[in-house]
Protein backbone atom coordinates (compact mmCIF):
# COMPACT_ATOMS: atom_id res chain seq x y z
CA UNK A 1 0.00 0.00 0.00
CA UNK A 2 1.36 3.44 -0.65
CA UNK A 3 -0.53 6.66 -0.06
CA UNK A 4 -0.19 10.37 0.20
CA UNK A 5 -2.47 12.79 2.42
CA UNK A 6 -2.21 15.76 -0.27
CA UNK A 7 -3.43 14.12 -3.39
CA UNK A 8 -5.08 11.43 -1.72
CA UNK A 9 -3.55 8.69 -4.30
CA UNK A 10 -3.68 5.29 -2.61
CA UNK A 11 -2.64 2.07 -4.20
CA UNK A 12 -2.48 -1.44 -3.77
CA UNK A 13 -1.15 -2.08 -7.10
CA UNK A 14 1.41 -5.17 -6.75
CA UNK A 15 1.14 -5.47 -3.30
CA UNK A 16 -2.47 -6.95 -2.72
CA UNK A 17 -2.82 -10.69 -1.55
CA UNK A 18 -5.73 -11.53 -4.04
CA UNK A 19 -6.17 -14.57 -1.85
CA UNK A 20 -8.06 -12.19 0.35
CA UNK A 21 -10.68 -11.88 -2.42
CA UNK A 22 -11.58 -15.69 -2.90
CA UNK A 23 -11.30 -15.85 1.07
CA UNK A 24 -13.86 -12.94 1.50
CA UNK A 25 -16.22 -14.66 -0.94
CA UNK A 26 -16.26 -18.00 0.74
CA UNK A 27 -17.14 -16.16 4.19
CA UNK A 28 -20.59 -15.46 2.30
CA UNK A 29 -21.62 -18.91 1.53
CA UNK A 30 -22.96 -19.33 5.20
CA UNK A 31 -24.51 -16.00 5.48
CA UNK A 32 -26.50 -15.91 2.22
CA UNK A 33 -27.58 -19.43 3.19
CA UNK A 34 -28.89 -18.66 6.72
CA UNK A 35 -32.23 -19.09 7.47
CA UNK A 36 -32.44 -15.92 9.36
CA UNK A 37 -31.83 -14.12 5.59
CA UNK A 38 -34.51 -16.81 4.03
CA UNK A 39 -36.71 -15.74 6.18
CA UNK A 40 -36.81 -12.11 6.29
CA UNK A 41 -36.00 -12.26 2.37
CA UNK A 42 -39.14 -9.74 1.43
CA UNK A 43 -38.56 -7.53 4.65
CA UNK A 44 -36.79 -4.50 4.29
CA UNK A 45 -32.91 -4.21 4.97
CA UNK A 46 -31.26 -2.13 6.83
CA UNK A 47 -30.92 -0.35 3.82
CA UNK A 48 -34.15 1.98 3.43
CA UNK A 49 -36.49 0.56 0.82
CA UNK A 50 -33.87 -2.46 -0.30
CA UNK A 51 -35.16 -5.52 0.57
CA UNK A 52 -33.23 -8.57 2.42
CA UNK A 53 -33.92 -10.42 -1.25
CA UNK A 54 -32.20 -7.40 -3.04
CA UNK A 55 -29.48 -7.05 -0.77
CA UNK A 56 -28.48 -10.39 -0.57
CA UNK A 57 -28.48 -10.23 -4.01
CA UNK A 58 -26.58 -7.11 -4.12
CA UNK A 59 -23.61 -8.70 -2.29
CA UNK A 60 -23.27 -11.59 -4.36
CA UNK A 61 -23.14 -9.56 -7.74
CA UNK A 62 -19.43 -8.25 -6.26
CA UNK A 63 -17.74 -11.57 -7.15
CA UNK A 64 -20.44 -11.64 -10.07
CA UNK A 65 -19.15 -8.62 -11.82
CA UNK A 66 -15.67 -9.33 -10.42
CA UNK A 67 -15.05 -12.54 -12.62
CA UNK A 68 -16.87 -11.08 -15.80
CA UNK A 69 -15.03 -8.16 -15.53
CA UNK A 70 -11.65 -9.68 -14.88
CA UNK A 71 -12.17 -11.80 -18.49
CA UNK A 72 -14.07 -9.02 -20.42
CA UNK A 73 -11.40 -6.99 -22.41
CA UNK A 74 -12.38 -3.39 -22.40
CA UNK A 75 -11.02 -0.44 -24.65
CA UNK A 76 -7.57 -0.19 -25.39
CA UNK A 77 -7.67 3.65 -24.95
CA UNK A 78 -9.56 3.36 -21.56
CA UNK A 79 -8.30 5.81 -19.13
CA UNK A 80 -6.94 4.08 -16.31
CA UNK A 81 -7.93 6.34 -13.26
CA UNK A 82 -6.81 6.31 -9.51
CA UNK A 83 -8.19 3.99 -6.44
CA UNK A 84 -9.73 7.24 -5.03
CA UNK A 85 -10.23 9.14 -7.60
CA UNK A 86 -12.01 6.92 -9.89
CA UNK A 87 -15.00 7.47 -7.51
CA UNK A 88 -15.38 11.28 -8.74
CA UNK A 89 -17.29 9.03 -11.73
CA UNK A 90 -19.29 7.28 -9.46
CA UNK A 91 -22.72 9.49 -9.83
CA UNK A 92 -24.45 7.63 -6.96
CA UNK A 93 -21.99 8.43 -4.23
CA UNK A 94 -22.91 12.59 -3.76
CA UNK A 95 -26.23 12.04 -5.08
CA UNK A 96 -29.19 12.35 -2.49
CA UNK A 97 -30.61 8.74 -1.15
CA UNK A 98 -33.35 9.14 -2.74
CA UNK A 99 -32.10 10.34 -6.01
CA UNK A 100 -32.48 8.56 -9.25
CA UNK A 101 -28.78 7.22 -9.06
CA UNK A 102 -29.45 5.45 -5.82
CA UNK A 103 -33.18 4.35 -6.26
CA UNK A 104 -32.45 2.71 -9.42
CA UNK A 105 -29.74 0.63 -8.19
CA UNK A 106 -32.11 -0.15 -4.94
CA UNK A 107 -34.75 -0.87 -7.62
CA UNK A 108 -32.77 -3.28 -9.52
CA UNK A 109 -31.82 -5.24 -6.92
CA UNK A 110 -35.13 -5.74 -5.82
CA UNK A 111 -36.28 -6.67 -8.72
CA UNK A 112 -33.24 -9.24 -9.27
CA UNK A 113 -34.02 -10.57 -5.38
CA UNK A 114 -37.33 -11.38 -6.30
CA UNK A 115 -35.81 -13.94 -8.17
CA UNK A 116 -35.09 -15.83 -4.25
CA UNK A 117 -32.63 -16.84 -2.26
CA UNK A 118 -32.13 -20.09 -4.78
CA UNK A 119 -30.86 -17.49 -7.54
CA UNK A 120 -28.54 -15.82 -5.13
CA UNK A 121 -27.26 -19.09 -3.89
CA UNK A 122 -26.00 -20.70 -7.17
CA UNK A 123 -24.56 -16.77 -8.20
CA UNK A 124 -22.49 -16.76 -5.86
CA UNK A 125 -21.54 -20.93 -5.91
CA UNK A 126 -21.28 -20.32 -9.39
CA UNK A 127 -18.83 -16.76 -9.08
CA UNK A 128 -17.21 -18.86 -6.58
CA UNK A 129 -16.06 -21.57 -8.88
CA UNK A 130 -15.34 -19.16 -11.81
CA UNK A 131 -12.95 -16.23 -9.37
CA UNK A 132 -9.96 -17.88 -8.88
CA UNK A 133 -8.91 -18.53 -12.38
CA UNK A 134 -10.50 -15.54 -13.91
CA UNK A 135 -7.72 -13.75 -10.87
CA UNK A 136 -5.10 -15.81 -11.88
CA UNK A 137 -5.53 -14.65 -15.68
CA UNK A 138 -6.24 -10.84 -14.94
CA UNK A 139 -4.26 -8.36 -16.80
CA UNK A 140 -2.48 -5.50 -15.17
CA UNK A 141 -5.63 -3.30 -15.33
CA UNK A 142 -9.38 -3.91 -15.55
CA UNK A 143 -12.23 -1.83 -17.35
CA UNK A 144 -15.28 -1.09 -15.63
CA UNK A 145 -17.84 0.12 -17.69
CA UNK A 146 -19.94 1.76 -15.05
CA UNK A 147 -17.31 4.46 -15.30
CA UNK A 148 -16.13 4.61 -18.47
CA UNK A 149 -12.47 4.04 -16.95
CA UNK A 150 -9.81 1.02 -15.90
CA UNK A 151 -8.45 0.55 -12.73
CA UNK A 152 -4.99 -1.42 -11.97
CA UNK A 153 -6.41 -4.96 -10.91
CA UNK A 154 -5.36 -4.82 -8.06
CA UNK A 155 -7.37 -1.66 -6.90
CA UNK A 156 -10.11 -2.90 -8.80
CA UNK A 157 -10.34 -6.08 -5.98
CA UNK A 158 -10.04 -3.68 -3.37
CA UNK A 159 -13.17 -1.98 -4.32
CA UNK A 160 -14.75 -5.39 -4.83
CA UNK A 161 -13.38 -5.97 -1.50
CA UNK A 162 -14.83 -3.01 0.21
CA UNK A 163 -18.42 -3.65 -1.39
CA UNK A 164 -18.30 -7.14 -0.03
CA UNK A 165 -17.29 -6.51 3.61
CA UNK A 166 -19.81 -3.24 3.74
CA UNK A 167 -22.74 -4.73 2.23
CA UNK A 168 -22.18 -8.30 4.44
CA UNK A 169 -22.45 -6.03 7.65
CA UNK A 170 -25.68 -4.33 6.14
CA UNK A 171 -26.90 -8.00 5.36
CA UNK A 172 -26.00 -9.18 8.70
CA UNK A 173 -27.34 -6.36 10.73
CA UNK A 174 -30.65 -6.91 8.27
CA UNK A 175 -31.34 -10.13 10.25
CA UNK A 176 -29.46 -9.80 13.03
CA UNK A 177 -26.79 -12.05 13.27
CA UNK A 178 -23.13 -11.57 13.73
CA UNK A 179 -21.20 -10.40 9.94
CA UNK A 180 -18.07 -12.61 8.70
CA UNK A 181 -15.08 -12.06 10.76
CA UNK A 182 -12.73 -11.14 7.53
CA UNK A 183 -8.88 -11.75 8.54
CA UNK A 184 -6.46 -8.55 8.33
CA UNK A 185 -5.41 -9.41 4.17
CA UNK A 186 -9.01 -8.59 3.26
CA UNK A 187 -9.88 -5.92 6.14
CA UNK A 188 -6.61 -3.56 5.89
CA UNK A 189 -7.12 -2.76 2.21
CA UNK A 190 -10.92 -2.06 3.08
CA UNK A 191 -10.36 0.20 6.02
CA UNK A 192 -7.39 2.07 4.09
CA UNK A 193 -9.79 2.53 1.18
CA UNK A 194 -13.08 4.38 3.24
CA UNK A 195 -10.32 6.29 5.62
CA UNK A 196 -9.26 7.75 2.07
CA UNK A 197 -12.85 8.60 1.04
CA UNK A 198 -13.72 9.52 4.45
CA UNK A 199 -10.54 11.94 4.37
CA UNK A 200 -11.59 13.23 0.61
CA UNK A 201 -15.61 13.86 1.49
CA UNK A 202 -14.88 15.73 5.11
CA UNK A 203 -11.59 17.30 4.71
CA UNK A 204 -7.91 15.86 6.15
CA UNK A 205 -8.33 17.92 9.95
CA UNK A 206 -11.94 16.08 10.52
CA UNK A 207 -11.16 12.59 9.53
CA UNK A 208 -7.88 12.83 11.72
CA UNK A 209 -9.14 14.41 14.63
CA UNK A 210 -12.43 12.08 14.78
CA UNK A 211 -10.00 8.89 14.51
CA UNK A 212 -7.90 10.19 17.43
CA UNK A 213 -8.76 12.23 19.65
CA UNK A 214 -12.23 12.28 21.30
CA UNK A 215 -12.52 15.61 22.69
CA UNK A 216 -11.82 16.95 19.48
CA UNK A 217 -14.13 14.47 17.39
CA UNK A 218 -16.60 16.57 14.80
CA UNK A 219 -19.28 13.74 14.19
CA UNK A 220 -19.64 11.39 11.55
CA UNK A 221 -17.26 10.54 8.99
CA UNK A 222 -18.61 8.19 6.85
CA UNK A 223 -17.01 7.69 3.73
CA UNK A 224 -20.40 7.28 1.64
Amino acid sequence: MRGSVDGMTLTFAGTLDRSAVTASVNQLTDLVGSTEVADAWDRESALPGMTVGGLARHLVSQPECTVEFLTTPGPPDAQVLTLVTHYERVDWLQAPVDAPENTSIRDDFNQMGSAGRTESVKVLARSREQLRAAIDAAGPTTYVPWQDCALPTDDFLVVRLMEIVVHADDLACSVGVAAPTFRPEVLDPVLALLAALAARRHGQDTVLRTLSRHERAAGSISAF
